[in-house]
């Protein structure tokens, strides 16, 4: 008998958001893009197509039983594009309903230019869309669009939507080493931004292990002095110093492989975002090791655990 899939993951200890409750909304990495940097690997399905991917009232219903949780946020993300749900209007308004718990939409922003894209996100409390190029030829190097989204196109719905929406809109800016630190890509970045009129600018590198190895972080200190020139005031999204909340919360393994199934994470990331006791949490990393359904990859010297799917 097959299990039973599960919207819901987390909470999940976030840089920028505290505990994050996840909803996820696409099948695995079904996307819009195929970022070479990506925590989840390659895109196995890359679509523009917009359809009701996983069905609403199943995922009202487990997030329902995830509320005891007490997450800072509800975050529409997961392992793909949440954009690319018809029904994430209905969702935002049906999460409303059973909760004051601020709803947060993590996006690519690659369908921002589509108004029933920008309409169904208006309800939303806090929209983060990504920024990873300031040229078309960096946009298809970094993000490997579908052929169907143009830079000129997405970077258009970026700012028809700050102009529309009344919640908080920070914009995330992903550098990689090499690539778009170069001096005119940094410019045509902060030239970009500059239209956006983002409520923040957060900057971000690779942390976790990406889908190419050729996707390489930029060093702290030059992640710092690019921050200063793309906009006054922009900020490093930095790894938490996890201090370790021992209460328990009652999540067991099967909440953990259902985060690792959707991030890798570190045995840190577990304890702290499923609010286990990190003697549990590594309780139920070596047993989900040993049967097999998780591994580990080691990144910039921190070992991190994801699913073996």
């Amino acid at each position: 008998m097959e299990e039973k899939r599960r919207y819901i993951y987390g909470p999940v200890p976030s840089r920028r958001l505290g505990r994050s409750l996840g909803v996820d909304l696409v099948p695995y990495k079904t996307c819009t893009y195929d970022c070479v940097y990506c925590q989840l690997g390659r895109t196995t399905c890359k679509t523009v197509e917009r359809k009701e991917w996983v069905p609403v009232k199943e995922v009202v219903a487990q997030l329902k039983d995830k509320l005891s949780t007490k997450p800072d946020y509800i975050t529409l993300s997961g392992s793909g594009e949440p954009t690319l749900h018809a029904e994430i209007e209905r969702l935002i308004h049906e999460i409303k309903g059973i909760t004051s718990i601020p709803v947060a939409v993590i996006t690519n922003g690659s369908l921002l230019w589509l108004p029933e894209v920008q309409r169904a996100l208006l309800d939303a409390d806090l929209v983060v869309p990504s920024l990873d190029a300031g040229s078309e030829d960096m946009f298809k190097y970094v993000n490997r669009p579908h052929p169907e989204i143009r830079f000129h196109q997405m970077l258009r719905g970026l700012q028809e939507f700050r102009r529309l929406f009344n919640g908080q809109y920070w914009l995330e800016v992903f550098l990689l080493s090499g690539v778009t630190t170069v001096e005119a890509r940094v410019q045509a970045l902060r030239d970009c931004i500059k239209t956006i009129w983002p409520d923040k600018v957060q900057v971000n590198t690779v942390v976790r292990p990406p889908a190419e190895d050729y996707a390489v972080p930029v060093p702290r200190e030059q992640l710092e002095e690019i921050a200063a020139q793309l906009c006054p005031g922009a900020e490093l999204i930095t790894p938490d110093a996890h201090a370790g909340d021992t209460d328990s919360s009652g999540a067991g393994c099967d909440d953990v492989l259902d985060l690792l199934r959707r991030r890798p994470c570190s045995l840190a990331d577990i304890a702290t975002g499923l609010r286990l006791h990190p003697h549990e949490a590594a309780k139920c990393v070596g047993r989900l090791v040993a049967d097999r359904k998780i591994r580990t990859r080691e990144q910039q010297g921190t070992l991190y655990y994801e699913a073996t799917l």
